[in-house]
């Protein structure tokens, strides 16, 4: 069984993708509102009104992925575990977890009577086929996040156990909502119609949906946190024209945004307020190591130290971003310290390796391919030219294909990160990651770093160390190389309290709209 991994949403893909979802006619969804929707009011009248770049494609999580559009799904759907202001593992679902002595099997015990909006109870039963799914759909767009789950087992109706294929005490994190979103086993014993009316145990029941346009949702009230959800109702819609989003705010069109570095400073003198939400953004240089002329690691290198990583911050990120070569921000447990600065920006070195490599100035051309216009590819088109490479930007709306076929030399990539750490590395350093274009191709040492980090208990006093050595490792990689990050970035009416700064995740738990 295979299918390709999930691309995740890229800012320069938004509009090709809206253009065809707005194409598909509307489609009312009235069997997500199920029938244990009415066993209690939803209280309150505060209405959100969303306004996303990353309107979900899909609704199936199965099939949307870990992508950005997570965050919106996370509306509908709960996961077992979430994430808090730290980046832990928190009970959502699962109430609880213990792992045997040996580390390769755990227990999750679930909270007690609890339903999905449909009125099916959310029982090991349940969550068993969820992991299934997962792992055996044909269109499945994470089952390659489940390698470390061999078989799922029940004990009772609240108890599920992982067996697991070696010792790994990341699943904590993998079973958060970025990865194991957990649908209705009835809703989902058809995938296809689950994919536009989905059906969750999350904070929000979906009461109509125009695909890739609009959905409605209310609150529900049977959520196991429902007293802690002060929104009444969301409209959730497909954002228009960036350059319309503030004014849209100003108006009351909308009440919260999804906007970009450059919208923050109009959104703050509109008098509105900007949530920086901490994530795992970066983006990097995909680079082919199998292909000429990166066949040679003196090009690597030279690529390598013609890149001034200031330069995107400067440009792009308006002051929100910074300078990385890695995919962690500094100060997150993975990033390794070590390994900062390895290659700074030294055009004199670079040209002095390609030198070395046997080429003259001018004498490499590379066409670096992309899905739509990027200042990304832009910048490196001119920072490489300052050191004689000739780059040819190739914008290919099928770019997807021969990216995770592995066909392309030369490429762009930017990631909204994992929960497990684990995860961003094998994603993107692994042999088979669907982020390394360099396929089978690893560093030295990569795998085995891997299972060491797995095998330490993520409370363990040496557990960012081991981290820390795992992301050293992966970084010996030629096949990336990494160029900044920058956090998530929303505009809110002030009449919305603060939002939880949870990395990566949008929680609405405790928020208000006055």
């Amino acid at each position: 069984m295979s299918a390709r991994p999930s691309l995740p949403a890229r800012r320069f893909r938004r509009s090709a993708i809206l253009t065809v979802l707005l194409a598909v006619p509307a489609l009312l969804v009235s069997a997500c509102a199920g029938s244990g929707s009415a066993a209690s009011t939803t209280g309150g009248s505060a209405t959100l009104k969303w306004a996303t770049s990353y309107f979900p494609t899909h609704w199936d999580p199965v099939v949307s992925g870990s992508g950005a559009q997570f965050r919106e799904l996370a509306l509908v759907y709960s996961a077992l575990t979430r994430t808090d202001s730290k980046g832990n593992a928190v009970p959502d679902l699962a109430a609880s977890w213990k792992y045997n002595s040996t580390g390769n099997e755990i227990t999750f015990h679930l909270r007690p009577k609890l339903t999905f909006s449909d009125g099916t109870p959310v029982n090991a039963a349940a969550v068993k086929d969820a992991i299934d799914r997962a792992k055996s759909q044909k269109n499945s767009a994470i089952f390659g996040d489940l390698t470390s789950i061999k078989s799922v087992t029940t004990s009772g109706d609240l108890d599920v156990l992982v067996h697991l294929t070696q010792t790994d005490y990341q699943i904590p994190l993998l079973f958060g909502e970025r990865v194991l979103q957990i649908a209705s086993p009835k809703a989902a014993a058809s995938p296809t119609t689950l994919d536009q009316q989905p059906v969750g145990a999350g904070p929000f029941i979906v009461t109509s949906l125009t695909p890739g346009t609009k959905a409605v949702l209310k609150k529900n009230p049977n959520y196991w946190d429902a007293k802690d959800i002060h929104i009444n109702s969301v409209a959730l819609i497909s954002a228009p024209d960036a350059a319309t989003v503030v004014s849209g705010l100003q108006t009351g069109v909308y009440n919260f945004a999804d906007i970009t570095a450059s919208q923050a400073s109009a959104a703050k003198s509109a008098g509105l307020s900007v949530f920086v939400q901490p994530g795992f953004n970066a983006n990097n240089i995909s680079i082919n190591v199998n292909k000429a002329p990166f066949t040679n690691p003196q090009v690597v290198d030279a690529v390598r130290y013609a890149i001034n990583r200031q330069e995107f911050v400067d440009k792009l990120t308006f002051g929100y971003g910074q300078v990385t070569d890695q995919p962690f921000p500094s100060g997150y447990v993975a990033f390794d310290p070590q390994s900062a600065n390895l290659y700074p920006y030294d055009p004199a070195k670079s040209k002095q390796l390609l030198a070395a490599a046997g080429y003259k100035p001018n004498q490499i051309t590379l066409t670096l391919d992309i899905p739509s216009a990027d200042p990304d590819a832009e910048i490196v088109q001119s920072q490489l030219a300052a050191v004689g490479i000739t780059v040819n930007i190739k914008v290919d709306k099928n770019w997807a294909t021969p990216f995770f076929a592995k066909d392309l030399t030369f490429s762009l990539y930017g990631t909204t990160g994992r929960d497990s750490a684990v995860q961003t590395l094998t994603a993107h350093f692994g042999p088979n990651g669907p982020l390394n274009l360099s396929t089978p191709y690893e560093p030295v040492g990569f795998e085995a770093a891997i299972a060491k980090v797995r095998q330490t208990p993520l409370g363990a006093a040496d557990y960012a160390s081991v981290l820390q050595a795992a992301t050293r490792v992966g970084l010996q990689s030629t096949a990336l190389v990494f160029t900044y990050s920058s956090p998530n970035l929303y505009a809110k009416s002030k009449s919305i309290s603060a939002l939880p700064a949870n990395p990566g995740h949008i929680d609405w738990t405790g928020v208000t709209i006055g």
